[in-house]
């Protein structure tokens, strides 16, 4: 019997670029650049198709919280 993994506790839920996009409220392009540049979420490829897991797009606004516009917000965990 195969086990659907999207439905398995362990697996972090996987987006689409479009859905990752949305969920972060940027446009998909500017996600694309991101990914492109290096400075985006964490993201997977199977075969030609790019998944996000939403924990990772989770963390990844996390690390660029911002007090002002001059200072990010340091990480004291």
């Amino acid at each position: 019997m195969t086990r659907n993994r999207r439905n398995d506790d362990d697996w972090p839920e996987l987006l689409t670029v479009t859905e990752a996009a949305e969920f972060l409220r940027l446009t998909r392009s500017t996600l694309d650049h991101y990914r492109c540049e290096g400075r985006g979420p964490i993201y997977r490829k199977h075969g030609a198709r790019v998944f996000y897991p939403k924990p990772d797009l989770i963390a990844w606004s996390e690390r660029n919280a911002c007090a002002s516009t001059s200072e990010k917000i340091r990480n004291t965990k």
